[in-house]
């Protein structure tokens, strides 16, 4: 499950902590997983606490403390929509519910094809600037009108198909 590259990766985040304290690098080496794997399973916790000599609820519990960290396989692309109070105010849930009306799915759940997973996130600390959402846990998007989501969700079923037929 755990590779020898990925194991090398996690060498180098262990290696900028001292090193009675490895288990400090949890929270990168199972970014690591998740980039090499797309989610963190419970397996993969496993190793991981092996890896830095820890227990594996000790893992686990970070795994399912941070929504950055999928314990099961997600679309191509996993839209979290920030759904905390300010946003709500701001029209977080219905950014929300326009996206889960245009992708066909509900809160949680995977499209058909793969591409898409819609979550609810927690403050994403852009509450001025909300509905926010993030894409894949790095891209931050604000100011979601319904239009601009329309736009989001065709730009990367464009970029999706563009991409396959490179490849094909």
């Amino acid at each position: 499950m755990i590779t020898e590259t990925m194991k090398a990766r996690f060498d180098r985040e262990v290696a900028k902590y001292p090193p009675d304290q490895k288990q400090s690098a949890v929270m990168a080496c199972l970014a690591i997983v998740q980039q090499e794997q797309g989610f963190v399973s419970r397996a993969a916790e496993q190793e991981v606490a092996e890896y830095l000599g820890m227990p594996p609820i000790a893992v686990h519990e970070v795994t399912t403390f941070y929504n950055m960290y999928n314990q099961a396989p997600t679309g191509k692309y996993k839209l979290n929509v920030c759904t905390n109070l300010p946003c709500q105010l701001r029209d977080g849930a219905k950014a929300l519910h326009h996206l889960e009306q245009r992708l066909g799915v509900k809160m949680g759940e995977t499209t058909a094809d793969g591409l898409f997973t819609l979550q609810q996130s927690e403050c994403l600390g852009a509450c001025a600037d909300s509905p926010v959402m993030l894409v894949n846990d790095r891209t931050m998007c604000s100011f979601m009108s319904n239009d601009k989501l329309d736009q989001l969700v065709d730009g990367l079923r464009a970029a999706d198909g563009a991409s396959k037929s490179k490849a094909g």
